[in-house]
This record gives C-alpha cells, structure tokens and sequence, in this order.
C-alpha cells in the first residue's frame, strides 16, 4: 500500500517531466535501480500518462538494471545474505553482464522505435 501512496505523491513529478522524457532516456536512466529498489521506482515513475512504449522501456531499465547490485532488487539482497556474497563480489559480475545487456536491449528498444518506411505495394 505504501508503495501506491508513494505513486500517488509523484504524480506531479510524473505529470510535469516524467512524460517528457522519450522512451530512449527512460530506459538509460532507470539504471539507478541497480542502487536503489526497483519496486519504489516503478511505484513513483509509472503512470497510465506515459506511453506504452515509454513503460516498456522503463521496466526493462529497471529489471535488467535492478539486478547488476545487491540494492537494486530485494531477492538481490536475500539471496546474497543467504549465499554470503559481498557486494564486491556481486558488482564484478552483475555490472559487466547488466552493462552488455542494457546495451543489447537498447538497441532492440531503438530498432523497435523506428518507424516503417516501407511503401504499401
């Protein structure tokens, strides 16, 4: 609940810069979710006001970026507790893979972008 109240107390921010932000630069600056939980970013910054491909875009960001530190995500933190990972040791591998993925979903999120230029025959 307390997370739907923090949407609901954003929605000013969402409304006035949130939505000016094209999907391209949602994507690119979720990746604070890797420091910082991906479930309060997604209750402050999505809205029914953004577009669907500006939702699909930050969602990725923070899925793909949640996971790159122990923070970004809470079973994240369980996991690495239970199995006595240091965060050092979660970092050396998470942040290489999360970069190589941002960056190959990237360029399926622009590809997708792209309007058709093809002509009807």
């Amino acid at each position: 609940m307390a997370l739907v109240f923090l949407g609901e107390g954003f929605k000013p921010v969402i409304l006035d810069y949130v939505v000016q932000i094209p999907a391209e630069g949602l994507y690119w600056v979720n990746m604070v979710s890797a420091v910082l939980d991906n479930a309060t970013l997604a209750a402050a910054e999505i809205s029914p006001v953004l577009s669907v491909q500006q939702i699909k875009s930050a969602v990725l960001g923070l899925i793909i970026a949640g996971g790159m530190l122990i923070p970004g995500n809470i079973p994240n933190i369980i996991c690495a507790n239970k199995l006595k990972i240091k965060s050092k040791e979660w970092a050396r591998f998470g942040v290489p893979i999360g970069l190589i993925l941002m960056t190959i979903i990237f360029v399926l999120i622009i590809l997708t972008l792209k309007p058709n230029h093809t002509a009807p025959i």
